[in-house]
């Protein structure tokens, strides 16, 4: 198995009993580090150099990467496919599983065929409406929801069986994520929503966009009531906004984002509105730092990935560590080849 047998670069973190994982992303937040997350736009292509070429700007900047599986209901190329190609080369993958497309049953086959890959971390969702997307005529599935999927997930893995009771003779040995909207109505149940996934089976938790800090301390004072951030690691979304067109287009019309006019005035202001929301970002990430509860960052830059290495660097979010590279690959396989003879 190609599992990401090595530590993260700079730190000694090996695999410690209690990990459920080999995977680095798990590694990081055990050890108290403060998680990079980021997202992979997936190519409408069948060709590798394509996601080769936009996993490469991520590159000692992220701890992991998610491989979206069909986000918005659009199709692209599969979760599955990205972390085929993306593991072999060594970077950490989060595989999204979406339960709009897929039964129990392709689902539980995907997810030992990619813990079979090296892939280390599932993030499980219910997913988009068919009507949102490119293809409004397909067929939903929604067999599962992200919690059903997670219980499942988690009894492959503690206890080596499928849903059906059937042995499975060597378990996915899985880090198990869920996603948290603190910003979709009725507020006052998203913390008892982020309960019930926790105690799924949900170890890290990664939330939408963070673009009112005011509501999202609040939701966080809550979820610290609840003792939730002690039972699971929670990465706060963040992410540049290229407009205030953009801006007012996303907040219209893809569900559950929540943006304040008072960021729309801002971007509209702006000499260079594509620099103000790289500013924009990097100053919610220092607020959202200072609140209690808050384990990393998730970054999502849709077709701004170029942006990720320059917010990680301007915030100094990675306090002096340094994640996994190919060149740190490389030499460190050097490493080993000179001193076996």
């Amino acid at each position: 198995m190609l599992f990401e047998d090595e530590p993260v670069a700079g730190e000694n973190l090996p695999v410690l009993p209690g990990h459920v994982s080999p995977g680095r992303l798990e590694r990081v937040l055990r050890a108290g580090g403060f998680a990079v997350t980021t997202e992979i736009a997936p190519p409408d292509s069948a060709d590798p150099a394509e996601v080769y070429e936009r996993a490469a700007m991520f590159d000692g900047y992220v701890d992991a990467i998610n491989a979206t599986d069909g986000s918005g209901a659009n199709c692209h190329m599969s979760s599955v496919g990205i972390c085929a190609l993306l593991t072999r080369r060594g970077y950490a993958m989060v595989m999204q599983v979406s339960c709009r497309d897929r039964n129990r049953i392709a689902i539980q086959g995907d997810v030992l065929g990619a813990s079979a890959m090296g892939v280390a971390n599932i993030l499980c969702l219910t997913g988009d409406g068919v009507q949102s997307g490119d293809h409004p005529q397909a067929k939903p599935v929604f067999d599962l929801d992200s919690m059903s999927t997670l219980e499942m997930l988690r009894d492959m893995r503690d206890n080596s069986r499928f849903m059906s009771g059937r042995v499975i003779t060597s378990p996915p040995q899985v880090f198990l994520g869920a996603a948290a909207n603190p910003f979709a109505e009725p507020f006052d149940i998203r913390p008892l929503r982020l309960a019930r996934k926790i105690s799924a089976g949900a170890q890290f938790i990664q939330t939408q966009y963070c673009f009112d800090i005011g509501m999202f301390s609040r939701y966080m004072a809550r979820v610290r009531e609840l003792g939730l951030h002690e039972k699971a690691y929670i990465l706060a979304g963040a992410g540049p906004l290229s407009s205030a067109r953009s801006a007012e287009w996303i907040r219209a019309n893809v569900p559950g984002i929540h943006i304040p006019d008072s960021v729309v005035r801002r971007l509209r202001g702006a000499a260079d509105q594509a620099r103000e929301g790289v500013n924009i970002c990097t100053e919610m990430i220092h607020q959202v730092r200072e609140i209690g509860g808050i384990h990393g960052i998730h970054i999502m830059a849709y077709k701004q990935e170029h942006r990720v290495a320059e917010i990680v660097e301007s915030t100094g979010i990675l306090q002096g560590r340094t994640p996994w590279h190919p060149d740190i690959a490389r030499v460190r396989e050097e490493n080993r080849l000179r001193e076996a003879g």
